[in-house]
């Protein structure tokens, strides 16, 4: 008994310091870990160097395909009723002006797909709205809008009209 005695008590363990000390050491190393994560995504991040080089070799090359002469497509007249009353007669006249010589020759292939479309489009059209020139331009926009989204290797680049008669 006497050993007992004069052995001192063990102090008890104070966990919620212990705790307290392991959520501090946990938070800091996220903390760390997350700054480090932005610093590499944002400001650490090195662009990669364009050499001069290849950027005027993709200009001049872009030049090119600016500078290559338009190919167009002289489309046969459009003869066809417009909708709505009074009963009104088109007689439209077109040319497309194609990206290149692939779309060219796919727009040729395409024939009697295109211009049935065009003539739905133009039967859908009252007098009201090609009359003015912003009905026109809108025209255009759906023949063009159309045939690009038909086209496989093609692009229309644009569409003239050369004869436009109402009646």
């Amino acid at each position: 008994m006497a050993d007992e005695q004069t052995q001192s008590p063990k102090p008890p363990i104070n966990l919620k310091k212990i705790l307290s000390l392991l959520f501090a050491a946990v938070n800091l190393v996220v903390v760390l870990g997350g700054a480090y994560l932005v610093y590499s995504g944002t400001l650490g991040h090195k662009t990669p160097a364009a050499l001069d080089e290849e950027l005027n070799k993709e200009m001049v090359e872009f030049r090119k395909t600016l500078d290559e002469p338009a190919i167009m497509y002289n489309m046969d007249s459009f003869n066809t009723n417009l909708e709505g009353l009074p009963r009104r007669f088109v007689r439209v006249e077109m040319s497309v002006e194609m990206h290149n010589k692939e779309g060219f020759e796919e727009l040729v292939t395409m024939g009697g797909q295109g211009r049935d479309a065009i003539m739905r489009i133009l039967n859908g059209k009252h007098f009201d709205d090609i009359d003015s020139v912003q009905g026109k331009l809108k025209l255009k926009n759906d023949i063009i809008a159309y045939l690009n989204d038909n086209l496989k290797r093609g692009v229309v680049k644009n569409v003239y009209f050369t004869k436009f008669q109402v009646q």
